[in-house]
Order: structure tokens, then C-alpha cells, then sequence
């Protein structure tokens, strides 16, 4: 068994109340990290705990829900979260109702979906909170039937005393240990024990989904609602200069057109507010057609940015951001990028002595790859739901993260935190996208200007080209090479537009005794943010390309190669900042490896490609085969090998490796936005491309490294290695090397 110490009174970790009627209610913090709150350890009626966030309600008909906190947008932590409660509540999961949690900063330190940290940031917590509530349920037994506690055992949302041929199921039980002390130190279960944790379970929102349940933001309606849109710059590296409005007002449906500023002057910035467009036109009226109509026939007049310089709150620290005055485009980008590229560089990481082991070397294999701004294009596009009133400000969002829009609303819409209410809304799609929530403030600023309930809504286009961006890349690799064909140094220097994407820590850091690490980045006003796996989605493609083509050149299998290098790192590692775990990186390339048959496959003639990378705590190995029809690349069958920990849903986990794959196939591809003096010049999908239904793999097959390490990360560490190990499969299938994303401009040049 495992012993978990609750650090927590009663009060500021288990709350338990009476609910009206009878019954048990259980808060608990999500990330154990629950803000005392007084007011909760009152007797409370149930519709008052309803709008709690990360807590057990148990009633005495013996209703069990429980309520996830973690915002939801596709990666079901709605559903793997909650298994952690049951399985040490002991309950059936098929009688367990999940329901989503509303916005609560004041009780919930942390709410937050994203970087691949809720499973692993939840593990202990919840699995505490499920454990904690079924001691006392059990001790309420103990006392009702004046037997010692040790003697009664749960199930199914059921206490037995079987030597006195009792039970009591937890809804009769739940009053009386609504009022007992929580107890501060009890045992978890071994994974070996688990019953519910580790097996498939279908999403618990499947039946609302395929039914057309109100999920979404854009589902949401109240009487007297307003639709509202914003007309933004047409290019970045302007800003609203004036705007005439009167055709448009004497529209049908129109109520108001009128100017806003999204944030205030002086306002620092935190990291996920973004610096897009600060200055807007809004128009406001009945309905999303006759609005959309009307933004048509506002004429606004537009000037030039000039350069500003500010301080941002970001992870890190605060830090000055430059964004500078001008109309950029994507040929002058990647002229400045290879520009950058010619120089020296920060210096991140430097192992041994390099400059040297290059001048010496007989021969030096350098390859330069790039990758172009990417837009989320989530299936989804923003729209958010404001009413604001003398009594709160209430808001419907699909929001990754609603702790951090708080700062911002409190900021910029001069309201106080404690009258923010916020309904999270199921997202459909983000991945980095919802985690920025300017639109929230926008929203904010015209429900009260119009002092009545508003949806404000972007298109695709104006998602699509108002929004934030993966940043463009540009990295450079180069080994050095002795008399005996021996690595003696590898370099590695890049950036990006505005910000570079090199992880000097990571593998192959370790594995050489002459390694250099550099980074650039160049200011730019495109609105950037963070995109799945950020980063990592772009060194990783770029990493693993190279190794493979250091292998070719070397004469050595590139899975095997992989594995030589991980454990020279093993035995004998370079530097004291290597942020891998060898054997784990080992195991999904052995996994890999076997699975996929590699050996029988791999001789000169198979078109088929392996990559692996670690990162948010994880790691990822894909073989990929491809083949080539009518000119086309046809990606027939993927295998897959991770490392995220004990998987606490396979069902879940499986489709997140799926989801992964095929989104990182079609922007490996296709994927990419081009600027033309600021304009982007994709508007929607029948111009930038997207994977299509026919172009996704054929087969996929997952498999997971079994162990008893607790849960890691799975949103983004299947992603970065889909893009080398593509690059890879199709230099086997064409013998071109590919080094410029998207993919299929160079596969279909002559």
C-alpha cells in the first residue's frame, strides 16, 4: 500500500457539510492546493455547492457526482481525472455522474489544461481526496454499528461488516460522516490493486456529444442576448486610426458600433495575454447575420504601429518584448532567419571544447531546417459570452486556463475579483490557442458598454488571421568528424520569429564530449502563442532528421544508433543539466522496435521512418511507412511507443496518440501561414490546407511501456516526433531529404 500524508487540516483540504435533506458533500482541491475558506465548512443547501469546483456529492439515495475542474477540450481529463476519485472511493463508475466544474479561483489555486500536466499534477491529490472520503464513510459505519473500523471493507459504493452480516450503502452513511474530522494520513492503494484506474473507459461526455447536447460556448443563449463582432486591422503592423459607422447603423437589427481598447495603457502583461490588435471596432445587434452584414459596411482607416517596448509577466520571470513598427512578410523572414543563422549566437549550452574538435575534423555534415508560423485552427473558433451587472460579471468561455484571465478582467474591466463568475464551456479543439483570453476581456468590455447579456463571436477568417501563431524556425546542425568517421562534436544553433525553439538540455546533449548550443531569436508584431508541444514541435523534427541522416552517413541502423547514443549518456554523460532519463528513452525506441518488426522491415528497399523525443515529461517513439501514388506521399501504417507513466485510461490515451499522429502528419505536410506586408494571406480552409479524411494514416497501432512510474504527460509528447519520423519514411520512399516544412512543396518540385 502507499502512505500519503494529508498536509492539510479540515478546513483547507476535505470540506464536509450537511447538505439540506441529508447527504455528504466532499470539496477538495484538484492540485491540493485549496485555499481556506471559512465559509465552506457551513451547513449548506445543495443548489449552494453546485457551483463548486473539485468536489465529491454524495446523497442519500446514495447519488454519487463527481465534479472535474479541469477545463476540456478534447483530451478527456473529464474522464481519467474523476477515475482517480472513484478508484480509491470505492464506487461504480457506471453509477458515478461527472459533471464539469465552473470557475473558482477562491477555493481551486490551480485550474488549468495544458502542458501535459493534469494527470501528473493530479495523481496523488485525487486519489487522496476519493481515499480520505472513504475512510470517513467508513468510520461513520464503525460508529452506527460499534465495531472497530478495521473490520468493514467498501465496494461499490457500499460498506460491509460481513462478520456481522451487515452493509450500508454511502448515501445512508453520508450525514453522519459529513461530521466527522478528516483524517490526516491515509493509504492509497498499490497499482496492482486498482480495479478502475488502468482499464479503457469511453468518454463519460460521448452520448452529449454524438446527441448534440449544449456543450459549447456557442450553444449558449439568454434571453436579451446580443450578438457582437469586431473588426480588427486587415494586417499586423497597424492599428485603428478612425472609423465612420453610419451606414452600417442604420442597418436592420444594429443596436451600436463603437470603438474599445482591449487592455490598458500601463497594463503589464501576463503570459498568456496577448499582444494582438489592442484597439477595435465592435459592432453589436440582433443577430450574427445582420451583425455580419453590417461589419461589412463600417469603413475604417487604419495607420502604422510604431515600435513599443513593454514588460511581460511570463513562467520565468518578467522580461522586456519588443514589437516592432513595419508590414512584415515571409520571404523577408526567412532572409533574416538565414541571416542570423551565418553568426554566433547566445551561447546555451557548451560541453568540451567544440570550436576546436571542428577545426580539426576531416569532415563536417551541416543541414539546416526551417518551419513557417502555423495557425490553431481549432474545429471551434473563439466566442465567449458576457453579462455584466452590479451583482457580478458573468461569463461563458472555452478557456484552457480561467485562473490566469482573472488578473487581466480585474485589470482592464474594473471589476472585483470576487463578483467573477465564470461557466467553463467544453472546447472544441485548442491546443494552445484557448489558453490566451483576450477574447474574455473583449467580451467583457461591450457587455458593459451595452449593459445587456452579449456573445461575441469570431469567424474563421478572423480566428484564423486575428489569432495567435506557432512561431516561424530556422536551426541549423552540424557534426564534426574524425579520420575514423567518429562524431567528435556536434553544434546546434537556431531561432525563430520572435522566439527560438532550441532546448540545449536535451538529447543528444550528454551523449558528446564537444557539444555547443546557441540561440537567436528576431522581434516581430505577428501575434505568437503557444502551440501544441511548443518547441518542441519544431526541434524535434529538425533533431531527429539530422540523427537519422548522421546515422546513414555513419553505416549504422538509426534505431540502434539512437539507443548507442543513450547509453554512452547513460554510462558516462556529459554536462550535469541533461533533462532525459536514459532508460526511459531506451524503452520506447526498444518497444518501438520490436513492435513494428524493424529489423525484418528495415532493409534498403523499406520506405518506412523512426523518430523518437522526449518532452513535458514523457517520451514517444513512431515508426512510420509510407508509400507514393500518383506523385502523392500515402502514409500506410504508424506504430507507436510511449512512455507518459501508468496510464490511468488506455481508451483516452490511445485516442490522444491517434489525435497526435494525425495532426502531426498534416501539418508536417501541409501545414504553414504565409504574410505579404503584414497580411496573412490564408483565409480560411479552402486556402490553407489541412489534413483531409483520405490523407490520414491507414493503420495505427499504440502500444504503451508498461510500468508503475506515476503519470506523465500525454497531450503534446506524441507530436514533435510525428515530423522526423516522417521526414525520415519519405527519404526512404523518394531519397529526398526533406528540411523545409511544409513537406509537400519540396516533394512536389520537379
Amino acid at each position: 500500500m502507499e502512505n500519503t500524508q494529508n498536509q492539510h487540516s479540515r478546513r483547507s483540504f476535505l470540506k464536509v457539510s450537511s447538505i439540506t435533506g441529508g447527504g455528504m458533500m466532499i470539496g477538495f482541491s484538484w492540485l491540493a492546493n485549496l485555499i481556506p475558506n471559512e465559509a465552506l465548512a457551513r451547513t449548506a443547501a445543495a443548489d449552494e455547492w453546485i457551483e463548486l469546483t473539485g468536489f465529491i456529492k454524495i446523497t442519500p439515495d446514495n447519488l454519487i457526482k463527481i465534479f472535474s475542474p479541469n477545463p476540456e477540450f478534447g483530451t478527456n481529463v473529464i474522464t481519467s481525472l474523476p477515475m482517480m476519485v472513484a478508484e480509491e472511493l470505492e464506487v461504480d463508475w457506471k453509477k458515478v455522474i461527472i459533471e464539469q466544474g465552473d470557475y473558482d479561483t477562491p477555493r481551486f489555486r490551480s485550474q488549468f489544461t495544458g502542458g501535459s500536466q493534469g494527470m501528473r499534477m493530479a495523481w496523488k491529490p485525487l486519489r487522496t481526496a476519493g481515499a480520505t472520503a472513504r475512510i470517513m464513510l467508513l468510520q461513520a459505519a464503525a460508529n452506527q454499528w460499534n465495531v472497530p473500523v478495521t473490520e468493514l471493507t467498501a465496494s461499490n459504493g457500499v460498506v460491509y461488516y460481513k462478520a456481522g452480516n451487515k452493509s450500508a450503502t454511502y448515501g445512508s452513511l453520508a450525514n453522519a460522516a459529513s461530521k466527522l474530522t478528516a483524517p490526516t494520513n491515509v493509504t492509497l492503494k498499490k497499482t496492482s490493486e486498482f480495479s478502475l484506474i488502468g482499464t479503457p473507459q469511453k468518454n463519460v461526455e460521448g452520448k452529449k456529444i454524438v446527441t448534440g447536447k449544449s456543450m459549447f460556448t456557442l450553444d449558449y443563449k439568454q434571453e436579451g442576448m446580443l450578438i457582437a463582432m469586431a473588426i480588427r486591422p486587415p494586417a499586423f503592423g497597424l492599428k485603428l486610426k478612425s472609423f465612420d459607422a453610419a451606414e452600417a447603423l442604420q442597418m436592420p437589427g444594429i443596436k451600436n458600433v463603437f470603438e474599445i481598447q482591449v487592455y490598458k495603457d500601463g497594463y503589464e502583461r501576463g503570459a498568456f495575454d496577448t499582444r494582438t490588435f489592442n484597439n477595435l471596432v465592435v459592432v453589436v445587434g440582433n443577430s450574427t447575420w445582420e451583425v455580419m452584414n453590417a461589419r461589412k459596411k463600417v469603413v475604417v482607416q487604419w495607420e502604422p504601429i510604431e515600435t513599443k517596448k513593454e514588460m511581460v509577466a511570463g513562467f520565468g520571470g518578467k522580461k522586456e518584448e519588443i514589437t516592432p513598427a513595419g508590414l512584415e512578410s515571409t520571404d523577408n523572414h526567412l532572409k533574416q532567419m538565414h541571416e542570423m543563422q551565418k553568426k554566433s549566437a547566445k551561447v546555451l549550452r557548451k560541453d568540451g571544447d567544440p570550436e576546436t574538435a571542428f577545426a580539426k575534423a576531416k569532415k563536417v555534415i551541416e543541414r539546416t531546417y526551417s518551419a513557417p508560423f502555423l495557425a490553431h485552427n481549432p474545429m471551434e473558433p473563439i466566442s465567449c459570452f458576457a453579462h455584466i451587472t452590479e451583482e457580478k460579471a458573468f461569463f461563458v468561455a472555452p478557456i484552457q486556463i480561467p485562473e490566469f484571465m482573472k488578473q487581466s478582467i480585474v485589470a482592464n474591466l474594473d471589476i472585483p475579483a470576487n463578483k467573477i463568475e465564470m461557466k467553463l464551456a467544453r472546447m472544441g479543439g485548442g491546443f494552445g490557442r484557448k489558453a490566451y483570453g483576450h477574447y474574455i476581456i473583449e467580451a467583457g468590455h461591450i457587455a458593459k458598454k451595452m449593459k445587456a447579456p452579449i456573445k461575441l463571436i469570431f469567424t474563421r477568417e478572423d480566428d484564423m488571421n486575428n489569432g495567435v501563431y506557432r512561431p516561424s524556425y530556422m536551426v541549423t546542425y552540424r557534426a564534426a568528424l574524425d579520420e575514423k568517421n567518429n562524431v567528435t562534436a556536434i553544434h546546434v544553433r537556431g531561432g525563430g520569429i520572435p522566439e527560438g525553439a532550441v532546448h540545449e538540455n536535451r538529447f543528444p546533449a550528454g551523449a558528446f564530449e564537444n557539444y555547443l548550443a546557441e540561440g537567436w531569436d528576431i522581434p516581430s508584431n505577428i501575434t505568437i502563442g503557444a502551440f501544441r508541444a511548443p518547441g518542441s514541435n519544431f526541434i524535434a523534427s529538425a533533431e531527429q532528421s539530422f540523427l537519422d541522416e548522421l546515422a546513414e552517413a555513419l553505416g549504422k541502423d538509426p534505431i540502434d544508433y539512437r539507443i548507442e547514443l543513450l547509453k554512452k549518456a547513460k554510462a558516462t554523460p556529459v554536462g550535469k543539466n541533461n533533462d532525459y532519463d536514459a532508460d526511459r528513452y531506451i524503452a520506447v525506441l526498444e518497444l518501438v522496435k520490436e513492435k513494428s518488426g524493424w529489423i525484418k522491415k528495415n532493409n534498403k528497399n523499406a520506405k518506412r521512418g523512426v523518430a523518437a523525443y522526449f518532452c513535458h515529461n514523457s517520451y514517444a517513439a513512431h515508426v512510420i511507412d509510407v508509400s507514393i501514388k500518383n506523385g502523392q506521399p500515402v502514409v500506410e501504417n504508424v506504430v507507436s511507443a510511449l512512455d507518459c507513466g501508468f496510464v490511468v485510461n488506455p481508451e483516452g490515451a490511445k485516442n490522444m496518440v491517434e489525435g497526435a499522429i494525425v495532426d502531426g502528419v498534416g501539418n508536417a505536410l501541409y501545414g504553414g501561414m504565409r504574410f505579404e506586408k503584414g497580411v496573412p494571406m490564408y483565409k480560411n480552409f479552402n486556402q490553407y490546407r489541412m489534413i483531409r479524411l483520405k490523407e490520414a494514416p491507414k493503420k495505427i497501432n499504440i502500444h504503451f511501456v508498461q510500468n508503475n512510474i506515476d503519470p506523465t504527460g500525454l497531450g503534446e509528447p506524441p507530436f514533435p516526433p510525428v515530423f522526423a519520423a516522417l521526414a525520415n519514411a519519405l527519404y526512404k520512399a523518394t531519397g529526398k531529404r526533406l528540411y523545409n516544412q511544409p513537406f509537400i512543396n519540396d516533394l512536389t518540385k520537379g
